[in-house]
Order: structure tokens, then sequence, then C-alpha cells
């Protein structure tokens, strides 16, 4: 089992088997509005550490946007699995270049 799939089991089982003290059943109880707040607060925090340019904070916080995704996920039906076909169904289109549309601006 890898650190997402351990991740995604441990976040359903908090939310069949709520724990108390949890700060995933806290983001459960509060609902998908705070939860969504904080994938929104982790994305900006990424940003600045990688604006900032340093790694380990990067990496924690990219973990962090990765555990509320997670979380949101869950709350919405959303399967690692199914997020990982998706995945692989776009990496077998790789290299098949879209066609953008241009417009002209000079007219």
């Amino acid at each position: 089992m890898n650190s997402f799939e351990q991740m995604e089991a441990v976040i359903a089982q908090r939310r069949c088997e709520p724990m108390e003290g949890s700060y995933t059943c806290y983001l459960f109880d509060k609902g998908l509005d705070k939860i969504l707040k904080k994938v929104g607060e982790e994305c900006a925090e990424t940003i600045i550490a990688a604006k900032n340019g340093d790694k380990a904070e990067l990496i924690g916080e990219i973990n962090d946007v990765f555990y509320h995704l997670m979380v949101m996920m869950n709350t919405c039906g959303v399967t690692m699995q199914e997020v990982c076909d998706e995945m692989d169904a776009r990496a077998a289109k790789i290299g098949n270049l879209k066609q953008f549309h241009t417009s002209d601006h000079n007219s």
C-alpha cells in the first residue's frame, strides 16, 4: 500500500468511525465549505512556498494540499483509483497535440 492509499484509507476510516480530537473528523463535521476553504488556503501557501524557494517548506505545503484534496475527494465520493484511472487515460494521450483556437487580433 502506498502513502496515498494509506492516507485514503485513514480518511475513510475517520469518516466511518469518528475519533475524538481527529482533525479529519473536525473537517468532516464542519462540512464541504470548510474543506474547500482549507484546500484554497493550502494551495495559496504552496504557491508562496514555491516562490520563496524553500524546498522543505514547499514539500510540507504540497503534502497539506494533497491531504486536504483527499478529504474533499472523500466528501465528494471521488476515489484515488478514479483519479489515477483518469491520469492513466490522459497519459495515453501524451504526444497528441490539441489544436487550439486562434483568433486574429488585428481585425
